[in-house]
């Protein structure tokens, strides 16, 4: 009888062993996620706080031992003078502990066509090596593509993941903005309905032409002139792809792409949402 019961315990405890293992193999331990920034208006930290609420990651700020408390232009003369001097400005350690996180969403503005030079300041201390990096940053017209793959580039011991961008004139979008592309990505569940494509580029008409112009009209810097457009209707917006010509500064012609939504709702007016050259 003790024989029969010594078995029977042996074979609960090796169904049970074998239990525990099948639930560690279908369910793997939920990765490690930071949200690690840098701002300077309050634009990305308004991103980095809608990431860390709708993923439940820990957050940090990056700080700087001397900010940039100066106004735009104070600013902008300074990063000029430590760009043309080879200075970094100096920042402080960081508090988290990065032996323990697995996935790192890494936010800035961007300046002068990438990275804050406080991020430049991370990547030169920092190779996030085995980690997995997704850039997010805010910017007056965009950046996004530029400045990940410079991020990618300072990087090269990281998995590196061109995130999401928004315009500075866009926060209230990036809840969800932001919602969609988790979700797209994998980095949080949920389901959502598919984008549809852009339908083929073709020459602008005029009443698209004053959607671009109503869109951009308003940006400091001129933008160029749009020549094709490709169009996609979604259930909350109709989207604009414009091919768009303008001159560079040494006189030859470039070309960029330009985003405009309109969204569904009475009363809304063209948005400008990015530019990608």
């Amino acid at each position: 009888m003790k024989k029969i019961l010594s078995v029977l315990i042996a074979a609960i405890t090796l169904m049970a062993c074998n239990n525990s293992q099948k639930k560690s193999e279908e369910a793997p331990a939920k990765p490690k996620t930071l949200v690690l920034y840098y701002s300077q208006t309050g634009a990305t930290k308004a991103v980095a706080e809608e990431l860390q609420k709708q993923l439940g990651a820990d957050i940090e700020a990056i700080e700087l031992e001397q900010p940039y408390d100066g106004d735009f232009q104070q600013t902008i003369e300074r990063c000029q003078k430590e760009k043309a001097d080879s200075v970094l400005p100096a920042i402080k350690p960081l508090k988290a502990n990065l032996d323990s996180v697995d996935v790192i969403f890494l936010g800035y503005p961007v300046w002068f066509g990438t990275y804050a030079t406080p991020i430049e300041a991370l990547l030169k201390a920092q190779t996030f090596e085995g980690k997995k990096v997704i850039t997010f940053c805010t910017f007056g017209s965009g950046g996004l593509q530029q400045s990940s793959n410079d991020v990618k580039n300072a990087l090269p011991k990281a998995e590196v993941v061109c995130g999401y961008g928004v315009r500075n004139a866009r926060i209230s979008a990036v809840a969800d903005e932001l919602n969609r592309f988790l979700i797209e990505g994998g980095y949080k569940e949920g389901t959502i309905e598919a984008l549809p494509a852009f339908m083929e580029h073709k020459p602008v008409t005029e009443q698209e032409v004053e959607i671009f112009n109503q869109a951009c009209g308003d940006y400091q810097f001129p933008l160029g002139t749009p020549v094709d457009v490709a169009i996609r209707e979604t259930a909350t917006s109709t989207d604009y792809e414009f091919g768009v010509k303008s001159a560079a500064p040494n006189g030859e012609e470039s070309t960029s792409t330009i985003y405009v939504t309109i969204k569904k709702e009475e009363g809304a007016k063209p948005e400008f949402t990015q530019v990608v050259r």
